[in-house]
């Protein structure tokens, strides 16, 4: 697949996906990234990839271009583009919470294919999980050229719906501080127990890594594995009842939806509905 990549702010994600795409052996030459700080581009620059301070220059040589600027600046940034828009009409990427669909189509002019991507911090080690929402104006060549893009740094799912990306940032989005805080309780509770801060933490994070590896190789549901490793009337039986007392499913129920919730509050205050 021959395409151009265009990307417009080099932060993080960005870099993540230019360093799965090259890890993947695409051509460093076929990416160009646009950033107002020179200083963020050094770093693709030493990699062959090629680099400019002005968004007009990407939009002009991309046929997909990923937007990867802060949601609040998102509009300030499109509407000086939607001319070379209109004339090039790349591919939308937009990897930023909060923007919907309508509104970037109208800020680049209107008549734009555009996925609305939501990736996770875990793209940054090639381990990410992205959902993707497409408009009708996106083409099934469209759809294989972001699956390339988005799969160079993890998993992709499509989804059918544009509601359900607030569904998906819930889940995969903002999951990874979900864990993080789970391990980092677990680290406090063995240091509590005795463990010191080294040991109580490598042995957390290597569990954490062994039950993630082992939900994703096996056969059964991740409530079956649980099961399993939890003897009548043993450790684990204790533990988990202790979980079940505090209510903890309905705890995690209620703090994904508020994360949804706060999802669609941000397409408001972004203005997303006009």
């Amino acid at each position: 697949m021959t395409m151009t990549i265009g990307f417009i702010g080099a932060g993080n994600m960005a870099s993540a996906l230019v360093g799965g795409l090259l890890a993947k052996g695409f051509s460093p030459k076929k990416i160009i990234l646009a950033d107002t700080q020179a200083q963020q581009l050094q770093s693709f620059k030493e990699r062959g990839v090629l680099t400019t301070l002005n968004n007009a220059d990407v939009v002009e040589r991309a046929d997909v271009l990923v937007l990867a600027v802060k949601p609040q600046v998102m509009k300030a940034v499109l509407q000086p583009l939607a001319i070379a828009v209109q004339h090039k009409k790349p591919l939308i990427i937009s990897i930023a919470a909060g923007i919907s669909v309508d509104s970037l189509n109208t800020w680049l002019g209107g008549s734009v294919s555009i996925v609305r991507a939501m990736p996770n911090t875990p793209a940054l080690v090639q381990a990410g999980a992205t959902g993707l929402y497409a408009n009708a104006a996106v083409s099934l060549e469209q759809k294989k050229q972001t699956d390339t893009i988005l799969g160079a740094v993890g998993l992709s799912i499509w989804v059918n719906e544009e509601t359900l990306i607030d569904s998906v940032t819930a889940v995969s989005g903002s999951g990874p501080a979900y864990f993080f805080y789970v391990m980092e309780a677990m680290i406090k509770a063995g240091q509590a127990l005795g463990l010191d801060e080294k040991t109580a933490r490598a042995l957390t994070l290597q569990t954490a890594l062994g039950a993630a590896q082992m939900a994703i190789t096996s056969d059964v549901a991740p409530a079956e594995l649980r099961r399993r490793v939890t003897s009548k009337g043993g450790t684990t039986e204790r533990a988990i009842a202790t979980f079940d007392d505090a209510n903890m499913q309905n705890t995690f129920s209620q703090a994904l939806a508020a994360c949804a919730a706060r999802g669609q509050e941000l397409a408001t205050i972004l203005g997303n509905e006009e």
